[in-house]
């Protein structure tokens, strides 16, 4: 019992680490590559496996949009783009360019590879993607209408409102590809095929805007 009496060292104050300079930022860094990480390694996972794992990108693609807009939304966007550029390849096929898988970069889009064609053959792969991906968000708008569904009009208003982005005539995108093809032909002795790619182009236009107007839905906002 005699050394319930014995007195006791006093307690040592707790240590605390000083805040160091810079530590929100490196905190931040550390977030930051958290998120990257699996992003960077699939795409570096893809890059060794060839064709069919870029193919597998879309997968990744979803995930990267769902982090966003939630998983409904990014399944249908994603399969959005992808029938966009199942346009592409289709008509690449059928021309003969060879054209690979599609490969997914999220907050991107995509893009088919393939071997270089003639300017008649480039406008025609060129306005495919717009034509078959218009064709996709028409889908979304009538099934959105029948089931009354507003993540399928969500879609359906994206899914026209992108692929009329993508036919400004502008060098990266589908629409600048398509005028500089007409006008090689038009100056290359082709103006009748010039025509058709001019007419094409601007039906498909009209036709996604009238799209646009018919899956808009005003928003009330308190």
């Amino acid at each position: 019992m005699s050394d319930l009496f014995e007195p006791r060292p006093p307690a040592e104050p707790p240590q605390y680490e000083p805040v160091q300079p810079g530590s929100g930022r490196k905190s931040f860094r550390q977030t930051l590559s958290r998120f990257t990480a699996p992003l960077v390694g699939g795409f570096a996972l893809l890059a060794k496996l060839g064709s069919l794992a870029k193919f597998a990108s879309i997968f990744i693609a979803v995930g990267g949009y769902a982090l966003i807009f939630g998983w409904p939304f990014a399944v249908g966007f994603v399969a959005l783009l992808f029938v966009h550029e199942l346009g592409h390849y289709i008509e690449a096929q059928r021309e003969g360019l060879h054209p690979k898988l599609p490969v997914f970069i999220p907050f991107l889009g995509a893009y088919v590879k393939m071997t270089a064609g003639n300017p008649w053959q480039a406008a025609r792969v060129a306005i495919a993607g717009p034509i078959v991906g218009g064709f996709g968000a028409m889908v979304c708008y009538i099934w959105g209408e029948h089931q009354n569904s507003p993540v399928l009009h969500a879609l359906a208003y994206t899914g026209f409102m992108l692929n009329l982005l993508n036919m400004i005539p502008v060098s990266i995108l589908d629409g600048g590809a398509v005028v500089r093809s007409a006008r090689f032909l038009w100056h290359g002795g082709g103006r009748n095929k010039a025509i058709v790619i001019y007419g094409l182009y601007a039906l498909t236009a009209v036709a996604l805007i009238l799209g646009m107007r018919a899956a808009y839905i005003v928003q009330h906002r308190l």
